[in-house]
């Protein structure tokens, strides 16, 4: 029976991990902790511990009950591209690099997360991309990142 439940401890630790593996969730939560859903409104917030959903094996925090329960709806459409990584280092390099949860672009209703310190702000980078090309380049290097 001992062994049993080791196996099964043994598989489900393993089964979360590999969904939380291609995330970045360095602080516990996808985006740094911000609202997923305030981006859309093109005003991010850090989100409160009061208001949290699991996507995936991923956290989420929220700012109100509102944007967990709109969330909650349809979860896909908030998840940040690339797991939550720079999308321009995606495209660029095609390496996995942190955010500034505040350096952001909502295209074609998807969210695009990107680094930006010590004057070096990747969106600006992307931009002069020029965007289109990167992104497939990231969408390419994020597939095989993910195998």
């Amino acid at each position: 029976m001992k062994k049993i439940l080791l196996v099964l401890i043994v598989v489900i630790g393993t089964s979360l991990n590999a969904q939380t593996i291609h995330y970045n969730i360095q602080s516990g939560y996808i985006a740094k902790g911000y609202d997923v859903v305030s981006y859309f409104e093109n005003s991010p917030k850090e989100g409160d511990k009061n208001y949290e959903a699991t996507h995936e094996g991923v956290k989420y925090k929220f700012l109100s009950q509102e944007n967990l329960d709109t969330f909650n709806e349809n979860p896909t459409k908030y998840v940040p591209q690339y797991g939550g990584y720079c999308a321009f280092a995606l495209g660029a390099k095609g390496k996995k690099v942190s955010i500034d949860p505040e350096t952001f672009e909502v295209r074609d209703g998807k969210l695009y997360l990107f680094y930006n310190s010590w004057g070096n702000n990747t969106f600006e980078s992307w931009l002069e991309g020029p965007p289109n090309v990167l992104k497939a380049k990231a969408d390419e290097n994020w597939k095989k990142l993910k195998e």
